[in-house]
Parts: C-alpha cells; structure tokens; sequence
C-alpha cells in the first residue's frame, strides 16, 4: 500500500512538472475544438486540432475535460501550448488547473502516510 501510495505521488509529481515546462517553454497556437462521436454510454471524445510551427497538423485529445464552468464546445477555437519535441504533449491556456495532477500527489501521500502509520501501529501493538 505504501508503494501504490508512492507511486501515485511520484505520477501526479511528474504530470505537474510536464505540464509546467510545457506552459513554460512550448509554442502557443490557435486549435480547433471537435468531438469525436463514442459508443452508446460513453462520453465523446474532446479532439484538439492545430497547425505546428513546421506546418503539421496535429489531432490530439484533450487533456482537459469540459465542465459546466468552463465548457468546450465542438468547432470553439481556443489556444493550446505545446511541446515543439513532442507535439502531442499540450496544455490548454486557461484550463492549467493541474487539478488531478495535485489529487494524485496529495492522494497518494495520504495513501503512503495511512499505509506507514497502520503498520507502526501494527508493529507497536504486536
């Protein structure tokens, strides 16, 4: 439990530290918004679409979902940055919440801290 805990710190450690050198040092540029039909039950897919500086065009999913507020909706154009090394490596401006990276870190440091304490108690008592 202690290593799931770890591991999931160290996760959401690293996805913080991509999309901040992304934000930091990549190209911004205008992309386009499209949906992607899913299968019955399954929510659409949030498509981003942009031109890079070498003249790619690039379709990638978003890695921001939309939310009542702040909605993404199909054929919106909004502005993205990306990792010119990795082009599929994007951070939509305005949507740098970096919430689920900072659940993963405190989630799995309360995991590791719950997993340390129950087994010096067990230590302790035993």
């Amino acid at each position: 439990m202690v290593f799931g805990g770890l591991v999931a710190a160290l996760a959401g450690a690293h996805g913080l530290r991509q999309a901040r050198r992304v934000s930091a040092t990549g190209v911004r540029v205008p992309a386009l918004v499209k949906r992607r039909p899913g299968r019955p039950g399954d929510e659409p897919a949030t498509l981003l679409q942009f031109v890079t500086e070498d003249d790619r065009v690039m379709e990638v999913v978003s890695p921001v979902r939309p939310s009542r507020r702040r909605p993404i909706h199909d054929g919106d154009n909004i502005l993205v940055t990306y990792d010119p090394a990795d082009p599929r490596d994007v951070v939509v401006q305005g949507h740098e919440g970096f919430g689920r990276e900072r659940a993963f870190v405190i989630g799995g440091v309360v995991i590791a801290l719950l997993a340390i304490t129950l087994l010096v108690v067990a230590i302790a008592g035993g």
